[in-house]
């Protein structure tokens, strides 16, 4: 069994052209989501509840990655857990962290190596469509 693209690009594709619409501005958390990225699951994740009040469009574009992250992670067997929580609900933040801590090692790598690869193809669609 070799690679499998789960459709990265075109879903990249879609996430950047959906940030690009809503405001233009947020099409520099590509570059952002990159880096994050080696910060694990649970700071990724939590990066759109810091952005919720005062930067929702940069907010939603987060949110967005992180929810085809988990569409994609589903096609690849893994369930990601994608609960719905606000920046103020401290105790669903809490939940939410410790089921992203508990996967499985396994799961956990397989979902930064995708994350990884959404990301970088996130980053080549804005350069693409930044200008």
């Amino acid at each position: 069994m070799g690679w499998n693209t789960y459709g990265l690009d075109r879903e990249a594709q879609k996430l950047v052209l959906a940030a690009k619409t809503r405001n233009k501005d947020s099409l520099n958390q590509g570059y952002k989501m990159r880096m994050a990225v080696a910060y694990g699951l649970e700071r990724f994740w939590g990066e759109h509840l810091r952005l919720q009040k005062k930067e929702p469009d940069k907010s939603a574009y987060w949110k967005a990655t992180w929810d085809t992250l988990v569409k994609v992670m589903k096609t690849a067997g893994v369930d990601l857990p994608n609960d719905s929580v606000t920046p103020d609900n401290t105790q669903a933040i809490q939940k939410m962290s410790e089921k992203l801590w508990n996967l499985t090692l396994n799961d956990q790598r397989i979902a930064m190596a995708i994350l990884t690869e959404l990301c970088d193809c996130l980053v080549w669609w804005t350069q693409r469509y930044k200008g």
